[in-house]
């Protein structure tokens, strides 16, 4: 079964899905993360039907419809997720990340690095034991 990598980010006004795994880039758009990858599926099993009928080459895996998506969530897409539950102030709090540069990262203005990425899931994860421990 081949997997298909597919990020997810923040733009504008909307979740972006996209992927370069195929020939050509596959992508979709949505206000909703579930409803972005479902739009996303549905353009990507497009996309292939079409390469397809074009006579374009696909991996066996491809062409029998045997892939998996794996979702990666981008910092802009996490913070956006998460807005209505977990302010700014509460993950700089967490990972020391001024607040200002989190809201550089929640509108893609600015990308973190990979250690700033982990830095704030690891935050993020703090936050969700620490509500666990609620009795």
């Amino acid at each position: 079964m081949e997997k298909i990598k597919v990020l997810i980010s923040w733009s504008g006004d909307n979740y972006f899905a996209g992927t370069d795994q195929v020939n050509g880039t596959v992508f979709a758009t949505h206000k909703d993360i579930n409803k972005v990858k479902a739009e996303f599926e549905t353009a990507f099993a497009f996309h292939i039907k079409s390469s397809l009928a074009d006579g374009d080459k696909l991996s066996a895996d491809l062409q029998n419809g045997r892939y998996q998506f794996e979702y990666e969530l981008l910092i802009s897409a996490i913070l956006h997720k998460y807005e209505n539950f977990i302010t700014l102030s509460a993950i700089h709090k967490v990972t020391g990340i001024n607040e200002r540069q989190l809201g550089h990262y929640k509108t893609g203005k600015k990308k973190p690095r990979p250690q700033q990425r982990d830095k704030i899931v690891e935050g993020l994860h703090t936050i969700g034991k620490e509500l666990l421990e609620v009795v």
